[in-house]
């Protein structure tokens, strides 16, 4: 029923297709852009360098280390024994593109779709690669900070009392903390990683839906199926999980749409701000930096800004068809 509704929404159902469809080019990145072949046949056998590291030696190269597929002799000696398929974009996300004969940023071409950035790397392929990154660290940010605000809620709620007043005060303090200057206190101490970001992030974003499901726990745990079922014994936590938690879950799945939505949002700012991830990373707000620092190359700008427009834009448009169809009132 709640599907059939949703589908109905015809913004919402298109925005769930385009969704779907970035997140799945996204996570075939590899198999898009990338400076490896896909597969090379060498010597009558087949290799697939996307999948596993074959040394510059084994190609006929003279060193231990990892092949380099641009390399000419490296070129030279597959092509003699064999050949090799290259992906749609010929580059990674960390490609650094020494053939071109014209300074960094180069504009669109036919080599580089979406042009390069400041260091040489392929735009595209920079998008492809960080649109996934967004995607699961919003993923990631986006469930456990849900899960630790809905256990958090679901205590005071039911519980209510000193339980209540004092979880109640803490978050309040809690929401008090200058967010900003933690994370400059972080990245100044430790190395910025996923990790690193996902926790600092995490600490101050799970109170989000906090006092939404405490409000449904306090409203729901005054009604008589629930004082029946402690009446005959039924233990706390099952009461929580199976006799309130549906009931509060309703108003906060309508609310995890713009909860990820703003996880790419907190990503995006710091990376933009310097905060964030390093140059190890394929970083959409290291894109929007160098969009503001380089105007006169504007297919920068340009890129990064329709691709967060229309990722941020189509989850907005998700999250108010579920919104809607959640909606008793329709």
């Amino acid at each position: 029923m709640k599907l059939d509704k949703y589908m109905k929404n015809k913004r919402a159902k298109v925005s769930w297709y385009i969704l779907v469809v970035m997140f799945v080019l996204s996570l075939f990145s590899e198999i898009i852009a990338n400076d490896k072949p896909l597969m090379v046949k060498y010597d009558g056998q087949y290799y697939f360098p996307v999948f596993k590291v074959y040394t510059d030696a084994f190609f006929g190269g003279d060193f231990p280390t990892e092949a380099n597929y641009k390399d000419v002799l490296i070129k030279e000696n597959i092509e003699e024994n064999g050949y090799m398929v290259m992906p749609l974009i010929e580059f990674s996300y960390n490609t650094v593109d020494i053939e071109l004969n014209e300074p960094f940023p180069s504009k669109p071409s036919l080599r580089h779709w979406l042009g390069t950035d400041e260091e040489g790397r392929d735009i595209l392929a920079r998008i492809l690669y960080g649109v996934r990154l967004s995607f699961v660290f919003a993923l990631a940010l986006t469930f456990l900070s849900s899960f630790i605000g809905i256990l958090i809620g679901a205590i005071q709620g039911y519980f209510g009392g000193k339980v209540d007043i004092v979880l109640q005060r803490f978050i309040e303090i809690w929401d008090s903390m200058p967010q900003m200057f933690v994370l400059i206190i972080v990245a100044s101490i430790f190395v910025p990683s996923f990790t690193t970001l996902l926790c600092v992030l995490l600490l101050f974003s799970w109170t989000e839906l906090t006092s939404m499901v405490r409000a449904e726990f306090l409203r729901a745990r005054n009604f008589e199926y629930v004082k029946a079922a402690k009446a005959m014994g039924v233990g706390h936590f099952r009461i929580m999980v199976r006799h309130i938690l549906p009931n509060a879950l309703v108003s906060s799945i309508t609310f995890l749409p713009f909860i990820f939505a703003g996880g790419i949002v907190a990503l995006s700012a710091l990376d933009f701000l310097g905060l964030g991830l390093g140059q190890n990373y394929p970083s959409l707000g290291d894109l929007i930096r160098q969009g503001k620092d380089n105007l006169h190359a504007p297919w920068i700008g340009l890129s990064i800004f329709f691709v967060l427009s229309l990722m941020l834009s189509v989850l907005i448009f998700i999250g108010e068809g579920v919104r809607d169809a959640w909606d008793k009132k329709k």
